[in-house]
């Protein structure tokens, strides 16, 4: 009782003594307060300082006065309190505040995960401050708020946030902390800010940039991976462009040192396609020694970043392409459409793979929608593949409901099945007959130039309907075509001259007959053929031991049309092979009489 009531009026002389002297009580006032704060013991620390000897405010109960002059609020009995307060309260207080503050950290992640949007989140920041690293959980929760949303609910909600009055205090408390974040959670305040929409050219997201640059050495894995993935998708800019090399030397260095597949795959699809040969080749023994760790989405996503970085390295596509095709049933859509789109930047055609892709589809194809089995028919095509078994199904697709066909499905469907020239045998009459009725629907708002490339297609097909014809050729059409664009111009006068020269040589019953006006042919005289000394080597010595064979180069028909090499045998086998492009990979049938 006689220790309380001393220290009750040494307190009491305390605070009159205060009062005689105001320097000292505004000084008082100047100071961080620590009730209700939301900074832990290390950050308090750092922004008010340290001793000497490396101690803060939190390991000393009479240290306090040597922070006054350091321009922050301090509650005045706080100060009083450990002015005089005993070595055991000192021990006491700090597990107390820490107590406290452990659990106010608590509540609020409790409270940020039952957040669903970008507004909640701020709402949250209003009724508690959050600490250093809990802004960047705020952050995040925002951007993961966002993800499942449908694209109008997305710009309604982010409309709302940059429009809520919490959003700049939250922006700026990050800003000015970034300095005291750790490198993790520097990186995920960062894509969680780019991702949210906050302006690449912004103060603080330039803030950020610079703050990454010098804590880049400090970055571990995950972190790198993180940063690497937000730089992806950034503008170049001098901070941008300044990380990004700075990653290319982090990564190079620490490469013998990466264990995860996915942070490896995200950094090298950072150092992109201007990544040094040299570099390229240690990631791929990197990548080579690191497959038996490979899951299925990795074989996936490795062969979209080798697309990504401009690199091809067979090893690697073949075994990538060895673990897909085992695999197949377990590959969505999506990521299978993106593997062979990711197959065709790198110009890898394994004919296993595409003809297992192929098989598959054909398995799912009354499954999946018409859009879907169109976008794989396109795929195939410009890997100047033939799925033959795909083809035929969707064929019969088709002759049961054309018109289930958008005007963009037919289109693209009539140019795969031109392209390819699969022979559909039995059911090609009836396949021609549904694009061509399908086509008849479409022709009130068509455009000029889809409809040319429609008849265009149905001409290489050999399929002459009337409808399409007439109103491609009829004055009001052509008059459209006079004002083409330079750069499709020579398309179009191509399809044109193709369409011509259909009418002229195959003679098609119409009601009346039809020709191409010679305005819309342009230049018939066909350029100068690249010369293809590879193919022509072969061709020289493949007929070197055939007597009485010819071998003509470049031959032009109707003048229009380029053949690499006729083949004439003599009788009695009186056959004329064409060779087919090397680039095109068809096969052109000459016509039945020539020898």
């Amino acid at each position: 009782m006689s220790v309380w009531l001393s220290e009750e009026v040494v307190r009491w002389s305390l605070r009159i003594f205060s009062r005689r002297f105001p320097w000292q009580q505004r000084s008082f006032l100047a100071t961080a307060s620590i009730k209700g704060a939301s900074l832990t013991s290390q950050q308090l620390a750092h922004v008010w300082g340290a001793g000497p000897n490396g101690t803060g405010l939190a390991r000393s109960p009479v240290s306090s006065v040597r922070f006054c002059s350091q321009g922050r609020a301090q509650d005045e009995e706080l100060v009083e309190k450990e002015q005089v307060s005993s070595p055991l309260q000192a021990e006491i207080q700090p597990d107390e505040a820490a107590s406290g503050r452990k659990q106010w950290g608590h509540a609020m992640v409790d409270h940020l995960q039952r957040c669903g949007s970008p507004s909640d989140v701020l709402d949250v920041t209003c009724k508690y401050s959050p600490m250093t690293r809990q802004l960047s959980n705020c952050l995040a929760q925002m951007w993961f708020s966002t993800k499942k949303m449908s694209d109008e609910q997305r710009r309604y909600e982010l409309r709302l946030m940059f429009e809520h009055p919490a959003f700049d205090p939250l922006l700026q408390k990050a800003m000015n902390n970034v300095n005291h974040m750790r490198s993790e959670d520097t990186a995920y305040a960062l894509i969680s800010m780019v991702n949210l929409g906050v302006p690449q050219q912004s103060r603080v997201i330039q803030t950020f940039l610079r703050s990454c640059q010098e804590k880049l050495n400090d970055f571990d894995e995950k972190g790198l991976s993180i940063l690497a993935s937000c730089l992806e998708h950034m503008e170049d800019c001098p901070n941008v462009t300044a990380l990004k090399k700075g990653m290319r030397l982090i990564v190079e260095a620490r490469l013998p040192g990466i264990k995860n597949v996915l942070a490896l795959q995200t950094m090298m699809r950072l150092l992109g396609k201007d990544a040094p040969l040299g570099l390229k080749r240690k990631l791929e023994r990197k990548v080579l020694s690191m497959k038996d760790q490979f899951s299925l989405p990795n074989t996936q996503y490795m062969i979209s970043t080798m697309a990504t970085m401009g690199f091809y390295s067979k090893p690697l596509l073949d075994f990538c392409s060895e673990k897909i095709k085992d695999n197949l049933h377990g590959i969505p859509f999506n990521r299978l459409y993106t593997v062979l789109q990711s197959c065709r930047e790198l110009q890898y055609r394994n004919l296993d793979l595409l003809t297992d892709i192929s098989d598959y589809v054909t398995t799912m194809i009354d499954i999946w929608t018409h859009k879907q089995l169109v976008l794989f028919l396109a795929l195939l095509e410009s890997l100047s593949f033939c799925p033959a078994t795909l083809m035929e199904a969707f064929a019969k697709k088709v002759i049961t409901d054309p018109d289930a066909l958008t005007l963009k499905d037919l289109l693209c469907v009539l140019k795969v099945y031109s392209s390819l020239n699969y022979d559909l045998q039995n059911q090609r009459q009836q396949f021609l007959d549904s694009l061509s009725g399908a086509l008849d629907c479409y022709l009130p708002k068509i455009s000029s130039f889809q409809l040319i490339k429609a008849v265009y297609c149905l001409c290489l097909l050999g399929h002459f309907p009337s409808a399409p014809l007439e109103q491609l050729l009829q004055s009001s059409t052509l008059e459209q075509f006079s004002a083409t664009a330079p750069k499709v111009l020579h398309k179009q006068e191509r399809m044109f001259q193709t369409v011509n020269l259909c009418l002229r040589v195959d003679r098609p019953p119409l009601p009346r007959p039809l020709t191409v006006p010679p305005s819309l042919l342009g230049d018939a005289a066909p350029r100068s053929p690249p010369v293809k000394p590879l193919l022509l080597q072969c061709l020289h010595s493949l007929l070197r031991d055939q007597v009485d064979t010819v071998l003509q180069e470049n031959v032009v028909v109707e003048n229009f049309y380029i053949i690499d090499g006729v083949i004439t045998r003599p009788p009695p086998n009186q056959t004329s092979v064409t060779e087919p492009s090397s680039c095109s990979g068809e096969e052109v049938s000459p016509a039945g009489s020539s020898q």
